[in-house]
């Protein structure tokens, strides 16, 4: 069996080594297994910050050149492309890969969680790609089962009502923590998520033309089209920082245009242009009212700043 661990950076090389050094006793615990060899692959996706120097030299300095490659992704193409380098160097090399472990540069692992999913898929031959755990630095649980993105889900979501969310409970796209290991999840996010080679053969890499957000969720898609199935185990456990590396989580922010491009495009792939324009009119309509109502309460709208003529702007310029 062999294994490779895939870290992606950007602009965070401390904290991608951080991630590498939770990694690290996995990885060595993995190569003492008979019949096991595992290994790191590092990408920078071209930072233009010293970031490649400088992971270079942590990884050395931690004497882990034996087991950890560091390389430069030529541009910075989002996360499918930069995670799409490690997964070809994985698929070509000689003997190829079996398994592809994808640990989001603000992920660590926690006690032996990657062997926990390996071990999972070493017993389930039918699934394709496992996800696991995943809990904020202070142990609030974080979604890490989701359901399709839907026409039903975008009214939910944008239009944040409680009774209205209870009764579209069955398309709300985060489903409830699962308490044990599930294996029939739509999809499970990159921040850490093992994929079998037989799947990318089977399906391809990730779809480059996503730069950040829905690529997981369209790469799971057409792995449960072909025939996988996609887990979630609860045993494997992952500390998150969400949008550490994006800062996303910043409400102040005005909604960026590659999170609105690949929400369109994953639409438009997978339902088509009349699946899409439906969706948005509920998306828009949904913001409104959530708008008015925060406004009548005397609340802040607990959006993006401008999230609503953001998303309009967007959907006039690309129909």
């Amino acid at each position: 069996m062999r294994v490779l661990a895939c870290l992606l950076n950007w602009k965070t090389p401390d904290m991608t080594l951080q991630a590498l050094d939770t990694l690290l006793p996995e990885v060595r615990a993995l190569n003492a297994r008979p019949g096991v060899h595992a290994r790191v692959c590092i990408v920078d996706n071209d930072s233009g910050d010293g970031s490649l120097e400088k992971m270079t030299d942590g990884v050395a300095q931690r004497g882990a050149a034996d087991v950890v490659d560091v390389v430069p992704s030529g541009k910075n193409g989002g996360y499918g492309y930069g995670n799409n380098v490690a997964l070809r160097r994985g698929i070509e090399s000689t003997p190829p890969y079996d398994y592809f472990y994808l640990l989001n540069s603000d992920a660590f692992v926690e006690g032996n969680a990657l062997q926990t999913v390996l071990d999972f898929l070493q017993a389930r031959p039918d699934v394709g790609i496992a996800g696991g755990y995943i809990h904020g630095p202070d142990g609030e649980p974080h979604p890490g089962a989701f359901r399709y993105p839907s026409f039903w889900s975008e009214i939910e979501g944008s239009v944040r009502f409680g009774p209205l969310s209870r009764l579209l409970r069955d398309r709300v796209v985060p489903r409830p923590v699962p308490e044990r290991t599930v294996d029939d999840v739509d999809w499970v996010p990159g921040a850490s998520m093992v994929i079998r080679r037989s799947v990318l053969q089977a399906v391809g890499l990730f779809d480059e033309t996503f730069f950040l957000y829905y690529e997981e969720t369209d790469l799971c898609h057409r792995a449960r089209k072909a025939g996988y199935k996609i887990a979630f185990v609860r045993e494997a456990s992952v500390a998150h920082i969400v949008g550490a590396t994006t800062g996303v989580t910043n409400l102040k922010r005005r909604t960026p245009a590659y999170m609105l491009d690949s929400r369109r495009y994953y639409f438009l792939k997978h339902h088509g242009r009349a699946y899409l324009w439906a969706a948005n009119v509920a998306y828009a309509a949904g913001l409104a009212s959530f708008r008015v109502r925060r406004r009548v309460q005397d609340k802040p709208e607990q959006d993006f700043e401008g999230a609503l003529p953001d998303f309009i702007r967007h959907c006039l310029k690309n129909p």
